[in-house]
């Protein structure tokens, strides 16, 4: 690959409104977008999604700045990287830290692609030309007013934020406005060994799944619950890396795999990750971040792959963000929002507005 330089911006998006899980408060959106630039002056753009705070995972916009700037863009210039493949492996140097891995590889397969006159879709062999789009409710949420207008957008699932204690309340609450709706729970771990027995009793529910209800990384009580259990449980943080779907799936500790680019650390993982469980029979669904238009591209082009038959966290560009950094939106359309098929990512970054909200860069010259 051709890399002259990469470059790093601190930026910070406005939400429209608070996006609240148990975990915390979003009120704004902090965000690293990582610039792969070559000589012919095609740009690859990707996204590290870390929070400013370790209450998703351990990384943090802090530690993933530092960990770019001073080991992982280092390994670029100090080696050769033909392919974007080659920066995983490279990057295997460098222990954890998967959402700066994956923010500076996503950069290196647009870029990739780009050079190669190619959609990343193609690239990586994706095959729907459209994909079906869900939408996530947080704790702030007027249930009744915003399942009304998620609907009339064609919103195809439904993923609702709960707090523990509270879970049947909000799920009766939004059976009681529409009982056909395709709906699941995501507990981002809050449960404890102690709380089996109630979520045994939610089977009743008949939801499409429960997403990560213990802590990340116990994959015993997972597996425990899953046999006592018909509704399927999908795991999301505690499938970090390729390995860890692996032993969830040989373990029987799920029966869904939420997918992130960004949390197993880059596409490389993510594919390795989706054509594992298509060979086991596991399905997978794309999660979301609350990302920019960027990452959206670089999901929309990984949910395109066939083992993707659950609508995941997809949403368009107008979802969150007063204004997103693309010129032209994603746009939702009948539930399915089509895959960009323009070279790279495909869609178009609004670099006025990039450079006007960079509150932070760094550039290395390579």
């Amino acid at each position: 690959m051709n890399i002259r330089a990469v470059v790093l911006r601190e930026i910070e998006l406005s939400m429209k409104s608070p996006f609240v899980t148990h975990q915390g408060s979003l009120e704004t959106r902090p965000l690293i977008i990582v610039e792969a630039h070559d000589a012919g002056g095609n740009i690859g753009y990707g996204e590290v999604t870390a929070f400013p705070a370790p209450f998703y995972t351990y990384e943090t916009l802090t530690t993933a700045w530092y960990v770019l700037e001073q080991l992982l863009i280092p390994l670029l210039s100090t080696s050769s990287v033909h392919h974007p493949r080659d920066f995983a492996q490279l990057s295997e140097a460098v222990k954890g830290h998967p959402m700066a891995k994956a923010g500076l590889e996503g950069s290196l397969w647009d870029l990739y692609a780009k050079q190669r006159g190619v959609s990343l879709q193609s690239l990586i062999g994706g095959e729907r030309t459209s994909v079906k789009a869900g939408a996530v409710l947080s704790l702030e949420d007027n249930l009744e007013g915003k399942l009304s207008v998620l609907k009339e957008e064609g919103y195809q699932r439904y993923k609702l934020k709960v707090e523990k204690g509270h879970e049947r309340q909000m799920i009766e609450t939004v059976q009681s406005l529409d009982p056909d709706l395709p709906i699941m729970i995501d507990a981002n771990g809050q449960y404890e060994e102690k709380d089996i027995e109630g979520l045994y009793e939610l089977d009743r529910y008949q939801m499409l799944m429960i997403e990560q209800p213990f802590a990340a990384g116990d994959f015993y009580l997972h597996q425990w619950l899953q046999k006592q259990m018909e509704t399927p449980i999908c795991l999301d943080e505690s499938i970090m890396c390729f390995h860890d779907a692996v032993q969830a799936v040989q373990l029987d500790s799920c029966r869904v795999v939420n997918v992130k680019i960004s949390r197993v650390g880059g596409l490389t993982a993510a594919l390795n990750i989706h054509d594992y469980c298509q060979d086991h029979g596991v399905p997978v669904w794309c999660g979301g971040m609350v990302e920019s238009g960027i990452s959206k591209a670089h999901n929309l082009a990984l949910a395109s792959l066939p083992n993707f038959t659950i609508p995941g966290d997809l949403s368009s560009s107008e979802r969150y963000f007063k204004r997103d950094l693309l010129t032209s939106g994603i746009k939702l359309e009948y539930g399915e929002i089509q895959v960009p098929q323009g070279p790279g990512i495909g869609v178009e970054v609004d670099d006025d507005y990039l450079h006007a909200i960079t509150k932070k860069r760094y550039v290395a010259n390579l």
